[in-house]
C-alpha cells in the first residue's frame, strides 16, 4: 500500500485551488438577513489578521456562551459576528447586548473563515477580540473602521 504522489503543479491541484476558496462575493449569497454593520472585504481581512495576532496573545473570546459571559462581566472588544450561522437565534441577543454596553460590533461573511482565523477548524459564529498592547495599532485600525460603519436599521 503506497500513497500515490500527486504533482503539485497537475491540473487536478489548479482546480481543487481554485475551488476551494470561495471569494468575497460568493460568501454574501449566504448572508442572514439581521447582517448589519457588514464588513467590506478590506475591513473583513484586517479583522482576520488582528483575530490571528489576538490568538497568539490569547486575547480572544469564542462562541455564543463564552462571548456572553464576558460581555456581562464588562469585557471590552471588538465583536466579530458571522453573518451566514443558521438557525439566527442562536446569536440574535448579542449585537443587542453590544448595543446597550456601547461595545462595536460587526459582521462577517463566512464562520468558516472566522473559525479559521482563530486556529480552529470548527466553524465560529462569534469571537471577541480584546485589546492587548502587542498588536494595538491593529486593533485600533480595525476599531476605527468598525465604528465608523452605519449603524444598523
Amino acid at each position: 500500500m503506497t500513497k500515490i504522489k500527486t504533482d503539485p503543479d497537475g491540473p487536478e491541484a489548479q482546480a481543487d485551488a481554485c475551488c476551494g476558496e470561495r471569494t468575497y462575493h460568493e460568501l454574501l449569497v449566504n448572508l442572514n438577513p439581521i447582517a448589519q454593520p457588514l464588513a467590506s472585504r478590506r475591513l473583513t481581512r484586517k479583522l482576520y489578521k488582528c483575530i490571528k495576532k489576538a490568538v497568539k496573545q490569547k486575547q480572544i473570546r469564542r462562541g455564543v456562551k463564552e462571548v456572553q459571559k464576558f460581555i456581562n462581566k464588562g469585557e471590552k472588544g471588538i465583536m466579530v459576528l458571522a453573518g451566514d450561522t443558521l438557525p439566527i437565534e442562536v446569536y440574535c441577543h448579542l449585537p443587542v447586548m453590544c448595543e446597550d454596553r456601547n461595545l462595536p460590533y460587526v459582521y462577517i461573511p463566512s464562520k468558516t473563515d472566522l473559525g479559521a482565523a482563530a486556529g480552529s477548524k470548527r466553524p465560529t459564529c462569534v469571537i471577541m477580540v480584546k485589546p492587548h498592547e502587542e498588536y494595538q495599532e491593529a486593533y485600533d485600525e480595525c476599531l476605527e473602521e468598525v465604528q465608523a460603519l452605519p449603524p444598523p436599521m
